[in-house]
């Protein structure tokens, strides 16, 4: 049996206290990605809303949680379950009202939890007053602030270029309004903004702004790669033969991602935030490399705080994969703070992407010890905690999201990793009343919710609480030097992190399925089990032969 002794004992309310001043919260703290839909649901509709994770804030708190992004709640037709917005300043009425968002927030500052909105800044809703204005002729004041092109062929109707949308199909759409063509890097209810137009950019900062008067700490910025292309409209280059999953050419995306224009938007983002004590702002970017990440914070630091590293939790669990990527991200950055993220609600769950059929848990537990012990901020996904795996659709008919109608079977879309939230073994996991919920649960909640788990020294959830406590309590994990150890392990991933008062932290786990034994030369022979996926709190450990199962992770005090 796994087993984790409580931490109330080591002096959680004092870490507290030792914390980074408040401009810099954000560093090395936990954040928490809520999806509003499938969190709470507390007017009895089947959807998760805004006094769902009101009532949850407990919950939040006592797991050890900084601060809670919530995914897009404002006004929309939901193509894009919110990701369409309609109104940036308007609270959708299924997630609730103004005052339910207001006492959200007022009820979080209670705990010291931190709130970050999803600011969908690529594109809007076709339904946005803005493009509705836009698509009405070629000369409106908004004629420009989205982006538009003549088409071409017989009817001048066809589009420019093989810019593919991400969600399949050509990104072109003739409006015959406006007789051109508007470009949607995502769904055709979903059209682009000209970010290069100056009235643009005012519209949407005066929009964060808003939120942040009303006591936001910041945002996580939706797609923010996306949001130039370019203006000559050149095709994309051929990246490999074939087609993907959605039956589109495989292209590179030279001239739709990451163009230069981006920064100077996220500079002046960072300025719009910077003008409020807690400002931060999160990227959504998948880069492809260490280099092109360590650029979305900034040359001086002065763009994104908190860009997402996705490249080391996206990819395998081997050692060398994850030990390169970990290093990169610790050393460098150009002294930038990691986010590391190994779940969100467009990814497969980590709990099912890496399942082996024998030891699940096992590899949930090297998930959480993976992304809770560098010294770097770590985002955790809802139900993470309790090990909740993807439940996706059987028939094409059960899929809610759009582009797994589009891309059944070879792609069942993210309806999966977006299931209700599992507090209890009653009716529909307690997520809300007897109504059934606008995802099924998943078929597991009797046995994993955070009701049994809490009750569960051994639980993955207790797990997850422990480690959180103790990255908050123990110097070395929150401020410790990092440094890679027997980096020539094929199969063993071990780091430690050093203090500025000596003590040492030691970091051990094992990518495989079988068992090893490892040496380490630290200066000491022996040490204290501080936490381990499989052994006690204070065991003794010998450090030159550390034995781990299948998958096993420790964390070792070294001493002094």
């Amino acid at each position: 049996m796994n087993i984790v002794r409580p931490f109330a004992s080591l002096l959680f309310t004092a870490a507290l206290a030792l914390a980074a001043p408040a401009q810099d919260w954000w560093r090395n703290a936990v954040l928490y990605e809520i999806y509003p839909r499938s969190f709470g649901d507390t007017n009895g509709d089947g959807i998760g809303d805004l006094n769902g994770i009101t009532k949850h804030l407990d919950y939040l708190k006592d797991l050890g949680v900084d601060g809670i992004w919530i995914a897009p709640f404002f006004r929309s037709p939901q193509v894009d379950f919110g990701y369409d917005v309609s109104d940036y300043e308007g609270i959708d009425p299924q997630f609730g009202t103004m005052a339910d968002f207001d006492r959200l927030l007022a009820e979080a500052k209670k705990r010291n939890i931190r709130v970050l909105l999803d600011f969908v800044v690529n594109h809007t809703s076709d339904q946005h007053p803005w493009f509705r204005e836009s698509r009405a002729s070629r000369s409106n004041p908004k004629a420009d602030w989205f982006m538009w092109a003549d088409g071409i062929g017989p009817a001048n109707n066809e589009p420019p270029n093989n810019w593919r949308s991400i969600f399949g199909g050509s990104s072109w759409q003739f409006d015959t309004p406006r007789g051109q063509l508007y470009y949607h890097a995502f769904y055709i209810e979903q059209p682009d903004l000209n970010w290069r137009n100056p009235e643009v950019r005012k519209a949407m900062y005066d929009t964060m702004r808003f939120w942040m008067r009303k006591g936001v700490a910041g945002f996580r910025l939706d797609a923010v790669p996306f949001l130039f292309e370019d203006p000559e409209l050149r095709n994309e280059p051929v990246a490999k033969p074939g087609k993907n999953e959605l039956g589109d050419p495989y292209l590179e995306s030279v001239y739709t991602q990451n163009l230069p224009d981006c920064h100077v938007v996220l500079r002046e983002m960072r300025s719009v935030t910077g003008e409020f004590p807690d400002g931060v702002l999160v990227g959504e970017a998948y880069e492809s490399n260490v280099k092109a990440l360590a650029r979305m914070y900034g040359p001086k630091h002065d763009e994104l705080q908190l860009p997402m590293d996705t490249q080391y939790g996206f990819g395998s669990l081997s050692a060398p994969r994850l030990r390169e990527k970990l290093a990169e991200a610790e050393t460098q950055l150009n002294g930038g703070t990691p986010l590391l993220v190994f779940n969100n609600h467009d990814q497969p769950r980590s709990f099912s992407r890496f399942a082996d059929g024998k030891h699940d848990d096992a590899l949930a537990r090297l998930v959480a010890t993976a992304i809770l012990t560098p010294k770097a901020t770590a985002l955790l996904y809802y139900g993470e905690e309790i090990g909740m795996e993807n439940n996706d659709p059987k028939r094409k008919e059960d899929v809610r999201d759009i582009v797994g109608i589009k891309g059944w079977p070879k792609y069942k879309g993210r309806d999966g990793e977006r299931t209700p939230m599992q507090w209890t073994a009653g009716t529909y996991a307690g997520f809300g009343s007897s109504v059934m919920p606008w995802l099924p649960v998943g078929p597991d909640y009797k046995t994993r919710n955070v009701e049994v788990e809490s009750k569960d020294p051994g639980s993955m959830l207790n797990y997850y609480k422990a480690l959180i406590r103790l990255r908050k309590t123990n110097p070395a994990l929150r401020e410790g030097q990092f440094t890679v150890v027997n980096g020539d392990d094929p199969d063993v991933l071990a780091f430690v992190q050093k203090a500025n008062d000596g003590s040492i932290a030691l970091v051990v786990m094992n990518c495989s399925a079988e068992a090893h034994n490892s040496a380490f030369q630290l200066g000491a022979k022996t040490g204290t089990v501080l936490i381990g996926s499989f052994a006690k709190t204070g065991d003794g450990v010998d450090l030159s032969r550390v034995s781990l199962p299948p998958y096993g992770s420790l964390v070792i005090s070294v001493g002094k």
